[in-house]
C-alpha cells in the first residue's frame, strides 16, 4: 500500500524557505507543499511560481483558517517563530520552525504548555541529527563499543560580512535572539548534545570583535557533562576560512567530521585506539547514504506520522539545546559557571539572552548616538 499523501504548508519564502520546498519536492508522493503564506505579494507569487504552489495567503492565520494541512514549515525570522508556533498548535496543526526555536526559554515554556493543553507538536529543524553518520555513532555509543565519551570538541568557524548584517533583523536580541550562539552554531552543538546527552555545567566568553552588531559574533564554552565528559564549543562569524567540526574523543576510539553546511559520510573519520584496530570493521561507511539536511528529518517525521510515534525534534528537546545557548550567554556575561537548570522561571536569561547584561551595550549607545 502507498504511503499516506500529506499536505504542507510554508509561512515565509524567505531564503531557508526555498530549501523546504526543494526538501518536499525531493520526497515525492509522501507529501505536496499546497499553500504558502508571506506578507510581501510579489515575493509570495515568485515563490508559488516556481515550486507550483496552488494556494497563496497574505498571512498564516488566513492560511491556518482556510487550508487541510499535516504540517506547517515555519522559514520566518526569529521573533516569529513562537508565536506562529502557538497560533498553529492552536488550530491543530503540527509545526516544523526552523532555528531557533524562540528567542528564549520563556518564550519555549509558553510553547510547551500550549503544547500540553492542545496535544499538538512543536519539531525544531536540527537536521544534522539525521545524516548516516550521526545516526551511526549514537548506535555504536549506546552499544557500548566505542567506549565512554571523554573529550569533545565543537566548531562552526564561519564568515558572514558587514552586508550580511544589513538586513534589519540580524545581529540584534530582540529579534535574532544573539549571534552565532544562536543561529549559527546552534546546529553543530546540538548534534554534539545529541551524542552526548545531558550537560552539567558552562563556563564561557563571548565578544563582539569586528561585526557590527548589537549581539555576540564570537563565543566560546567549556561544558561538563552529566557523565563527566569535557567538550568546548566554539561559534564565530569572523573565521575567513570557513569549518564545521565535531570531534569526539571515546575510550576506544576517536570519531570527526569536518563539513561546511552539511556533512555526507566521506566528511567522517573513524581512527580506533592502538589494540582496538578491529572497531573499524563497525564504522561501515555508506557512499551511498544522502547528506544531512533537510530532506532526512523532514522524511523521519513523515515516517513518525506513519507510524503514530513521536516525531523529533521535540520541543522539550530543543529547548535543552536552548538552554545550552542561554547558559553560554549567562557565563559570559556573568563571568560566572552556570548549571543546568538553574536558568528558569523570572532568572535574567531566561527572559532574554541578553539578561540585560551585556558588556558592550552602553559603548554601542554612545557609538551610534
Amino acid at each position: 500500500m502507498p504511503d499516506p499523501t500529506y499536505r504542507a504548508a510554508i509561512v515565509g519564502t524567505g531564503g531557508i524557505a526555498h530549501r523546504h520546498a526543494q526538501s518536499i519536492a525531493a520526497l515525492g508522493d509522501r507529501v505536496q507543499l499546497v499553500a504558502v503564506a508571506e506578507l510581501d505579494a510579489d515575493r509570495a507569487a515568485d515563490f508559488a511560481r516556481e515550486y507550483e504552489v496552488p494556494n497563496v495567503y497574505a498571512g498564516a492565520d488566513e492560511l491556518l483558517a482556510n487550508e487541510r494541512i499535516d504540517l506547517v514549515h515555519v522559514c520566518t525570522p526569529p521573533q516569529t517563530h513562537a508565536p506562529l508556533s502557538i497560533a498553529a498548535m492552536r488550530a491543530g496543526v503540527p509545526v516544523l520552525v526552523e532555528k531557533p526555536t524562540a528567542l528564549s526559554l520563556s518564550e519555549m515554556d509558553d510553547m510547551l504548555a500550549v503544547e500540553a493543553e492542545t496535544g499538538v507538536p512543536v519539531l525544531t529543524v536540527f537536521q544534522h541529527r539525521y545524516g548516516a553518520a550521526a545516526v551511526r555513532l549514537r548506535r555504536l555509543l549506546r552499544s557500548g563499543a566505542l567506549g565512554r565519551p571523554l573529550v569533545a570538541v565543537c566548531e562552526t568557524l564561519w564568515y558572514r560580512d558587514e552586508d550580511y548584517f544589513a538586513v534589519p533583523w540580524r545581529g540584534t536580541w530582540d529579534a535574532e535572539g544573539g549571534g552565532p550562539t544562536m543561529g549559527h552554531g546552534i546546529h553543530q552543538y546540538d548534534l554534539l548534545l545529541s551524542v552526548l546527552g545531558p550537560w552539567a555545567e558552562v563556563r564561557a566568553a563571548a565578544g563582539r570583535l569586528s561585526r557590527p552588531t548589537d549581539t555576540e559574533d564570537v563565543s566560546m564554552a567549556l561544558a561538563r557533562f552529566a557523565d563527566g565528559t569535557l567538550a568546548t564549543v566554539v561559534n564565530s562569524v569572523v573565521s575567513p576560512r570557513e569549518t564545521s567540526r565535531l570531534r569526539f574523543d571515546f575510550e576506544l576510539a576517536t570519531v570527526e567530521v569536518e563539513h561546511l553546511y552539511g556533512y555526507s559520510d566521506d566528511h567522517w573519520r573513524f581512527t580506533p585506539a592502538p589494540g582496538h584496530e578491529h572497531l573499524a570493521d563497525l564504522w561501515t561507511a555508506d557512499a551511498a547514504a544522502p547528506p544531512s539536511g533537510h530532506v532526512l528529518q523532514i522524511a523521519a517525521i513523515l515516517d513518525a506520522f506513519d507510524a503514530g510515534a513521536e516525531p523529533g525534534v521535540s520541543l522539550a528537546d530543543a529547548r535543552r539545546t536552548l538552554e545550552f545557548a542561554a547558559a553560554t550567554y549567562a557565563s559570559a556575561f556573568l563571568g560566572r559557571p552556570v548549571a543546568a537548570g538553574e536558568i528558569t522561571g523570572d532568572h535574567p536569561f531566561a527572559r532574554g539572552m541578553d539578561g540585560g547584561a551585556v558588556p558592550w551595550a552602553q559603548t554601542r549607545k554612545e557609538t551610534t548616538a
